[in-house]
């Protein structure tokens, strides 16, 4: 049997050790602009409105993932990935320069936010495939796990970093609605960072299959059958879904700091740092101890109900601390997830359907919480914002009861699993879909 894998065994292969070095820099000013955003609206809006007008930040971000999802996947599939994501990290910085330039000249309406935003997740509807797909390619199949891990973690250090800084960069012009500019032009420079990993990548593996295919409608299609006839990962999917949309409770954050734990700009930052506070420990966590979890599915499951069960506590919770500490446990639970979900869908995928299998968990992983933002942020106006985080929390527990349930093979899903296999992949896309049998 051969010997366990390092904790940091991915990060000495220079391509990924590039991308992953890049990706702190660039998505800590992504997470850095996403607190911004939310924060910014409230200032644009009335008291009456802020729940509303944080709902429509939802809504803004999810409707181009939905529309340019699946033809991004199909994109991804077909063109260079490197190249691609060139492409649109380029975009994406202009993206936020303008939001900067804007914001600087003043606004006195969120719409042009609505509007930039969603443009920020049209670009990442293309470059989130693209990243994805490629990852695998980065490093030997042996040390992929650890990859994802080291991903997570990545992803996890910029979630703590970025929200901290955007709070601090905020508290430094408070209830001014040209401060969150600044931080719209840092995350702009921060995109820099993954350009400049992206060309110093050298001795790339030639994708399987060779030259490039051509974009067709129909890849899409290819996409959607294979994930939706394969139990593993659809069911991964749908929890991914399920648990955001119900328990997205980020969404609410600037009205818990300033209406019910009256913790101002600096609190702010710091209940939007939570969540990546736990999920920084648990993806190291889980980088070192990955290797020997056996059960894959039972953990996963559990961690989803742990990670409803700590939205709940954080929505009652009567104390800044305890609300911080409610938090990172629901980051913690989440990142552990996040990891066990990665590692079922890159290793039963296909190279040649990563990009498409991707596009479709795009549709799950970011429409989940971004609807349920607008979900969050609806009940919140109609009932307050405590009891839309409470019944959030018992709608995710409810959630995982049922895809438990009605997913045998992911409860018995263990690590000595086999991969898919290209051929089976080959017939689970040829055929027309059958009806839908979550047990598989």
């Amino acid at each position: 049997m051969s010997s366990r894998p390092s904790t940091f065994a991915a990060l000495r292969h220079r391509n990924f050790r590039l991308l992953w070095i890049g990706q702190i820099v660039s998505l800590c000013g992504s997470m850095m602009q996403s607190t911004a955003i939310l924060w910014h609206v409230t200032l644009l809006v009335s008291a009456e409105n802020k729940a509303l007008a944080l709902a429509l930040v939802g809504l803004s971000r999810v409707v181009p993932i939905v529309a340019f999802s699946l033809v991004g996947g199909v994109v991804a599939d077909a063109l260079d990935r490197r190249r691609l994501m060139l492409a649109t990290q380029t975009v994406a910085t202009l993206v936020a320069a303008l939001l900067a330039w804007l914001t600087f000249r003043g606004l006195s309406s969120p719409l042009p936010i609505y509007v930039l935003a969603g443009l920020s997740s049209a670009v990442n509807a293309f470059d989130a495939p693209a990243r994805q797909a490629l990852l695998p390619s980065l490093v030997p199949r042996a040390v992929l796990p650890n990859a994802l891990s080291l991903y997570s973690t990545m992803f996890q250090v910029a979630s703590v970093a970025g929200p901290a800084l955007a709070g601090l960069m905020l508290a430094a012009t408070p209830n001014d609605a040209t401060g969150p500019g600044w931080v719209y032009a840092a995350n702009a420079v921060s995109f820099l960072a993954v350009i400049v990993s992206l060309l110093m990548m050298r001795d790339l593996p030639q994708r399987a299959g060779g030259e490039r295919k051509p974009v067709r409608v129909g890849s899409a299609m290819e996409g959607l059958r294979f994930v939706f006839r394969e139990p593993l990962i659809r069911s991964t999917m749908l929890l991914d879904f399920f648990a955001t949309f119900f328990a997205s409770a980020t969404a609410l954050l600037p009205i818990f700091a300033q209406d019910i734990l009256h913790v101002g700009e600096r609190g702010y930052g710091l209940l939007s740092s939570a969540q990546a506070v736990g999920a920084f420990v648990a993806g190291i966590a889980m980088a070192h101890f990955e290797p020997v979890i056996r059960r894959r599915g039972p953990v996963l499951l559990w961690s989803v109900a742990a990670y409803g069960v700590s939205t709940i506590a954080f929505g009652i919770a009567p104390t800044f601390v305890l609300a911080f500490v409610c938090l990172a446990l629901s980051g913690a639970a989440d990142t552990v997830s996040m990891v066990l979900r990665n590692i079922i869908r890159q290793t039963r995928t296909p190279d040649e359907l990563r990009g498409r299998m991707t596009s479709v968990n795009m549709i799950f992983f970011m429409g989940g919480p971004q609807l349920g933002e607008t979900e969050a942020g609806l009940v919140a106006k109609a009932f307050g914002a405590v009891w839309s985080v409470v019944s959030g929390g018992i709608g995710c527990l409810i959630a995982v009861a049922w895809v438990a349930k009605d997913t045998p093979a992911l409860r018995r899903y263990g690590r000595d699993e086999e991969p898919i296999t290209p051929e089976l992949a080959q017939k689970a896309v040829s055929q027309q879909p059958e009806p839908a049998n979550p047990a598989g």
